[in-house]
Order: C-alpha cells, then sequence, then structure tokens
C-alpha cells in the first residue's frame, strides 16, 4: 500500500494471516542532476532510493524476511504500478525475493469484498503502465532541467517549467503570431440550387446538386463541384423571375437560389432584384 491509513483498514480486511505495510508514496526518483536521462542511449533512467522513504522499505524488507509470498496493492493507475515495480527492484537488488511469489493486486475501492476479490485475481506488473509513468517522468525532467533555470534567471527563482505548459504556450505564442500577421481580405459566399433539364445537360456535372463558392475581391468566383465554370458566363445578362419559394429563382431552365450575392455581381445582371440578393458575409 501506499497510504498507512488504507494499510490499516485493509489489514482488519485481511486478518491475522498478513502483514499490511505501507511504502507512503514513490520509494525511487531520478537523481538530481544531470545524466538522469540519457536520450543518447535509449533514455537510460538513474534512479536513487528516496531517503525519507528509506525506513519503510527496510520495514518492508524485514517482514518479508517471514513471509511466503509478496502482493504489491499500490494504486491502479500508472503511478501505483512504478511504485510497485522500484519496491520490486530494490527488494529484487536485495536479494529479498529468492523462493518468493510476487504478485500484483489492484482494487478501485477500500471495501472488504473489493479487497477479498483482488486478492484472489492477482496478476504481474503491467510493462505497459510501469513504462508509461517512466516516460511521463523522463519528460519532466527533460523539460525541467533545461528550461527551469531559464525562467529562474529570466522572470523569477523557483519557477517551474514543465512538460505541458511549456509546449502550450509556444503553441499560443505561434497562434498570436499568425493573428498579427493576417491581412484581411473581403469576400464573398454564394450557394446555389440547381436542377437539370435535358436542354442544359452541357452545363451542368450532376442532375441534382447544392454548390458553394467564395469570391474573394479581385478574383473571378468559381462555384465547383456541381457545375462548370462557364455557368458564370451563360448567366450574364439574363433576366431572372421569382417563382414559389421566396429564396428560389428561375433562370431559363436552372433553379437558382441565391444567397448573399455580392453587389458587383448582381450588377453584371442588369441588378435584377427578382433574382439576386445583394450582401455580404
Amino acid at each position: 500500500m501506499e497510504s498507512p491509513a488504507k494499510a490499516k483498514t485493509i489489514k482488519k480486511y485481511l486478518g491475522k494471516d498478513f502483514e499490511v505495510l505501507a511504502s507512503y508514496g514513490h520509494v525511487r526518483d531520478l537523481v538530481p542532476k544531470e545524466g538522469a536521462v540519457d536520450p543518447a542511449h535509449h533514455f537510460a533512467m538513474k534512479y536513487q532510493i528516496v531517503e525519507r522513504n528509506q525506513k519503510h522499505v527496510d520495514a518492508i524488507s524485514r517482514a518479508l524476511k517471514k513471509a511466503k509470498s509478496l502482493f504489491l496493492a499500490t494504486d491502479p493507475d500508472r503511478e501505483g504500478e512504478a511504485i510497485s515495480w522500484h519496491l520490486y527492484e530494490l527488494l529484487k537488488a536485495q536479494g529479498e525475493l529468492k523462493g518468493k511469489d510476487v504478485q500484483r493486486v489492484v482494487f478501485y475501492e477500500i471495501t472488504k469484498n473489493s479487497v477479498r476479490d483482488a486478492m484472489a485475481s492477482p496478476r504481474e506488473l503491467s510493462v505497459d503502465l510501469v513504462n508509461a509513468q517512466q516516460a511521463r517522468r523522463a519528460l519532466d525532467f527533460l523539460v525541467g532541467f533545461n528550461l527551469s533555470p531559464l525562467l529562474w534567471k529570466k522572470v523569477r527563482p523557483g519557477l517551474s517549467a514543465g512538460r505541458v505548459q511549456s509546449p502550450a504556450l509556444r503553441m499560443i505564442c505561434e497562434r498570436e503570431d499568425e493573428i498579427a500577421a493576417f491581412v484581411a481580405r473581403e469576400y464573398w459566399s454564394i450557394d446555389a440550387e440547381l436542377e437539370q433539364t435535358a436542354a442544359d445537360a452541357r452545363m451542368l456535372d450532376s442532375g441534382h446538386g447544392h454548390a458553394r463558392g467564395v469570391h474573394e475581391a479581385g478574383e473571378r468566383f468559381d462555384v465547383r463541384n456541381c457545375f462548370r465554370r462557364e455557368f458564370c458566363s451563360h448567366l450574364r445578362g439574363a433576366r431572372g423571375t421569382r417563382v414559389h419559394d421566396a429564396n428560389q429563382f428561375r433562370i431559363g431552365e436552372f433553379a437558382i437560389h441565391a444567397d448573399m450575392i455580392s453587389p458587383e455581381i448582381s450588377g453584371a445582371y442588369n441588378g435584377n432584384a427578382d433574382f439576386f440578393w445583394a450582401g455580404s458575409k
């Protein structure tokens, strides 16, 4: 266990045949100096025992001498898995695990049934969870070790640069640079709903369709996907008539839904108010 309070409760559930001891959190950590993580050698990591928890490791070691099995029951997340793994590595290095059955148990609530179910279904240590925790710790060290001294020098002493905050800050700064460099341009959006007849088959790419295009100032408008570029020139000078739907108009055999047509385009069609709506987005 990690918590002494949890250890005391679980001891009551398991009875006199079990000795339940707490690790009081992490028992090993990276050495606090350069070279603790070596990217040049597959990110090899150098650990040392957490000094304040040495006595708790010693207590577990003494109790293990009288036991047949060791059940590692730290928290079920990756930190808990890493604590169990570090404790296992320490005890193995001391020769304490010879002839011992080592199992990992996890439970998600401190109740009698949950604890007993976990003890009845032990498993091995999860290498994937351990590696996930080590990767997080390595990133913490590599980012913090290199950036924190810069913060102490440029901002104020005692600040810490994290693996999440540092990339997030860079993304924010890059986004602000993009906003500052943005050049505003006028543009217009046009939506059209079309129906094809035999006479107009040469003009349209599909029988029924919806097209959307964007016109930027100084550029030719081009509606894609449903009809060809020459559709625009086909409409020039044409006069439209209103049909039943107030938003839909017809020129020849084309049924058009006009939405936000630019003033310069509407002017090209004789300013026919029955066909065009003018406006900008």
